[in-house]
């Protein structure tokens, strides 16, 4: 209990599945969705990969906007975060959307086949715990991608009340790795 409270083993630990830190730029990005709430919006976690993919489309470079993730029947993930984008001002026929996927995994393997024989540089956007087991599936499927991890954990731990759910986020996240690691997704 002391060692989540008082250390920073929240913001080590996330920055170990994050991998380098850096602020690629590419032409092509990929977002990954996250959370949905009812109705279609976007949930806390998928609003933060918007306004992160909003950053780096306003500092330039970026040709096209890719979000991946799935939902239920109209309402997805990719839809939301696009519907976001778009009231930001990122050109909608610079959005493209992949809306079948349930899972880090389906997100590679879709988003793989919207972008096979890519010649552009192809930038993936992820929480920066989710970074390591996102990047690596994508690899899997086929398509090689330059991390930009977000300050996902490394911004909650920053808060008394956030270490614990964010260390909470870190322990599912290692099992998914492991899990992912031992069917060979990544």
């Amino acid at each position: 209990m002391l060692l989540v409270t008082l250390t920073p083993i929240d913001y080590w630990w996330a920055t170990a599945l994050a991998g380098k830190w850096q602020a690629p730029r590419g032409e092509v990005l990929v977002v990954l969705g996250g959370s949905l709430q009812d109705y279609g919006t976007v949930g806390g976690s998928s609003y933060w990969r918007g306004v992160y993919a909003l950053q780096a489309w306003r500092e330039g470079g970026f040709q096209q906007v890719v979000i991946s993730g799935g939902g239920s029947g109209e309402n997805t993930v990719a839809k939301a975060i696009a519907g976001f984008l778009a009231s930001q001002g990122v050109p909608r026929e610079a959005i493209l959307l992949e809306e079948k996927s349930q899972s880090t995994r389906e997100n590679a393997l879709h988003t793989a086949e919207l972008l096979a024989g890519e010649k552009r540089r192809v930038v993936l956007l992820t929480s920066d715990y989710h970074m390591l087991r996102a990047r690596r599936a994508f690899e899997r499927a086929g398509l090689l991608v330059e991390p930009r991890p977000y300050p996902d954990v490394r911004k909650r731990e920053t808060q008394w009340l956030g270490r614990w759910p964010a260390f909470l986020d870190l322990c599912n996240e290692s099992a998914k790795v492991l899990y992912y690691l031992f069917r060979g997704w990544i």
